[in-house]
């Protein structure tokens, strides 16, 4: 079996879910505690891919990732022509793809735990950022645990997007959901039935694991 389809798509989704948390965290957090009117403007916006079909956000992303978007402006920088067919440019779509996967648990455990708990830590002169470390982010840890667990396991099943801003190119861009394509196109099926059944005993498995350990930090939280 070749392994390298795999490999990539664990870097893959390892790196779009670091950058989700980093980047996500601040974002859910506003979403959560913000009063400004456009807001749900906002909200919308992060919630489009998941309405939105893949190719047309593909489409759009391949546009601007390749040499006569923004993305080839970037590339250019390195001596390259293009962030399209590139891991980086993977990368990208990806984090843009999965994003509402997990900004959208993170605000909904920032929304459920209210005001009161940052109203007793402001009374003990708490600094907002000691506030939303020590108070906000743990109270929020099953918000976290679903957001990761979800962008990662959506990365590893993504096939639209990184086909149209990827391709096909072994080693660089065919991640396993496109490996699968391409052995079912070549009528590999052996080999095809052995991705097909590790990614779906690999999906049951996330989402049991991801239920089980909520409802434990659910009873340990009452």
């Amino acid at each position: 079996m070749n392994w390298q389809p795999i490999v990539l798509t664990l870097q893959l989704a390892t790196l779009t879910t670091a950058i989700l948390l980093v980047v996500g965290t601040p974002l859910a957090w506003w979403l959560a505690r913000s009063r400004a009117w456009w807001k749900e403007a906002v909200a919308t916006v992060v919630a489009l891919p998941l309405v939105l079909p893949p190719t047309v956000l593909g489409f759009y992303l391949l546009t601007l990732l390749g040499p006569d978007g923004p993305g080839g402006w970037v590339a250019s920088l390195w001596g390259a022509r293009s962030l399209a067919f590139t891991f980086e440019g993977l990368v990208i779509g990806s984090v843009l793809y999965s994003m509402p996967f997990v900004v959208q648990p993170i605000r909904n455990a920032f929304e459920a735990f209210g005001d009161r708990p940052l109203e007793a830590a402001a009374t003990l002169r708490a600094s907002p950022l000691d506030m939303f470390f020590t108070v906000a982010v743990p109270l929020a840890r099953r918000g976290f645990l679903t957001g990761a667990v979800l962008g990662f396991a959506h990365t590893m099943g993504e096939f639209g997007v990184v086909l149209m801003i990827g391709g096909n190119i072994p080693g660089k861009t065919k991640v396993l959901s496109v490996a699968i394509y391409d052995h079912v196109e070549t009528l590999q099926w052996a080999e095809a039935h052995w991705l097909a059944g590790g990614m779906l005993v690999f999906s049951f498995t996330v989402i049991l694991a991801m239920m089980t350990l909520e409802k434990r930090i659910g009873q340990a939280r009452r």
